[in-house]
């Protein structure tokens, strides 16, 4: 798809310069380039992922894409099957940039299961890919 499509898809009003987007599963794959997009578009961004060395290289990967500079860009490390993590997200989000236009909850994963995998296995599966999703909403959606 031609760069000038691509602009007409990202015309709703939440993806607009100076608003603010917050990614889960921020340091790499899809939730790396929607980051990397978010910034593109002049918008502040939040990286939300697992600490360490991927989610701060993402993060600055990101910021040198953004008009406005690296101010715009911070990561924060996070653990998306744990609500107070997603709370410490949200409240490091609101701390920096006042509000939250775009809740992005991509986070997932797939440490190998089947059917018959361990019931640990399971639980973390659904754990992150699950009720991450639902509590992030939840957690995010009353601002």
């Amino acid at each position: 798809m031609p760069l000038e499509n691509e602009m007409e898809t990202m015309n709703h009003p939440a993806f607009a310069s100076n608003h603010v987007a917050v990614v889960t599963g921020a340091a790499s794959g899809i939730g790396l380039a929607a980051a990397r997009r978010f910034a593109g578009l002049g918008m502040n961004v939040v990286l939300a992922d697992l600490p360490g060395e991927r989610l701060d290289k993402a993060a600055a990967e990101t910021a040198a894409l953004s008009p406005h500079g690296p101010d715009s860009v911070i990561a924060i490390a996070t653990d998306v099957s744990s609500t107070d993590s997603l709370k410490a997200l949200e409240a490091g989000a609101i701390a920096r940039f006042g509000r939250v236009h775009v809740l992005m909850n991509n986070a997932g994963i797939q440490p190998g299961s089947s059917m018959f995998g361990t019931p640990d296995t399971w639980e973390k599966v659904f754990a992150v890919n699950l009720w991450g999703v639902i509590n992030g909403s939840r957690i995010f959606t009353p601002r």
